[in-house]
C-alpha cells in the first residue's frame, strides 16, 4: 500500500516508547494504522502496543531493538515483514545525547555510541525499508533530526554531527528511492517531553529566551509535521527539511 493514503498502513517508529516517538505511535494508531513500536526498552514497547490496540482497535507490535546495532535493525525489518508483509512508513526517531565535560573528555565509546544510535541505525533502516518500499510501489520515510545539526554547540557536538549526517542521509535516500518513496526530515527545536522534566528553571528560561516563539515546543507539534510528511498532502515533498523549532534556527 502506498503511503499516500491515511489509515491501514504499516508504520514503524524507532524510539517509539517515549517522547516524540510515543506521541507519533498514538497518532498513527488513532488514524487506523498498524503501528510497530521499536526501542531498546522492549517491555515498554510491548506495553504501549497493548495500550494502543485496546484504545483504538488497531494492530500494534512492540519490538526490542537497539538501532545502533546493524543486526538489530535487520531483525526489526525481518520481524515486521514476517508479521505484516510490508512496511509503508518508517519514522527514524531514535536518538541520544549523553552529557560530558569538555570536548577532550568525550571518549571514543561515547562518540561511537552517539553516532550509532542517531545515524548508523537510520542509515540501515532507511536503506532496508527504502528498498522494500520502492519494490512495493511506494512509501514514506521521515528522519527526526534536531536544530543542533545547524546550530552545533560544544555541549552536544557528537549529537550535532550525527544529526547533520541525518540531514544528508535524507537527501541521499530521497534520490536513491525516487520517485515512489519520499524521504524527508523534521528538525525540532527544544521540545517538552519526559526528558524535559529534568530541565532546570534556569535552562527553561534561557531556552525560551532564544526561541522567537518564546517557548519550547510540544511533542504533538513535531508529530503534526511527521504526519503531514507521511500523509496524502505531501506527495510532492521529498528530500526536504521542515523546521519545527519556533524560529530558533537561523533566527540571528
Amino acid at each position: 500500500m502506498s503511503a499516500s493514503s491515511d489509515g491501514g498502513r504499516v508504520v514503524v517508529v524507532t524510539g517509539g516508547s517515549r517522547g516524540i516517538g510515543r506521541t507519533a505511535c498514538a497518532a498513527y494508531a488513532a488514524r487506523g494504522d498498524t503501528v510497530v513500536i521499536a526501542s531498546r526498552r522492549a517491555e515498554a514497547c510491548t506495553a504501549l502496543a497493548a495500550e494502543l490496540t485496546a484504545e483504538h482497535g488497531t494492530p500494534a507490535l512492540g519490538v526490542g531493538c537497539h538501532v545502533g546495532r546493524w543486526a538489530d535493525c535487520d531483525a526489526l525489518v525481518d520481524r515486521v515483514l514476517a508479521e505484516y508483509g510490508r512496511i509503508d512508513v518508517l519514522v527514524n526517531n531514535a536518538g541520544m545525547s549523553p552529557l560530558y565535560g569538555s570536548l577532550t573528555e568525550v571518549t571514543e565509546e561515547l562518540f561511537d555510541k552517539v553516532l550509532a544510535v542517531n545515524l548508523r541505525g537510520a542509515y540501515r533502516l532507511g536503506a532496508r525499508c527504502g528498498e522494500l518500499m520502492a519494490a512495493a510501489g511506494g512509501g514514506a520515510i521521515v528522519n527526526v533530526s534536531s536544530v543542533a545539526a545547524v546550530m552545533p554547540g560544544p555541549g552536544e557536538l557528537p549529537y550535532a554531527l550525527a544529526k547533520a549526517g541525518l540531514n544528508a542521509l535524507t537527501v541521499g535516500l530521497a534520490r536513491a528511492y525516487a520517485p515512489s518513496v519520499r524521504v524527508n526530515t523534521v528538525m525540532p527545536g527544544p521540545v517538552r517531553t519526559d526528558i524535559a522534566e529534568h530541565w532546570t528553571e534556569e535552562f527553561r528560561t534561557r531556552i525560551a529566551g532564544t526561541v522567537p516563539a518564546g517557548r519550547v515546543g510540544e511533542a504533538a507539534e513535531v508529530v503534526g509535521a511527521i504526519l503531514y510528511l507521511t500523509g496524502p498532502d505531501a506527495g510532492y515533498t521529498t528530500g526536504a527539511t521542515i523546521k519545527v523549532d519556533g524560529g530558533m534556527a537561523w533566527s540571528t
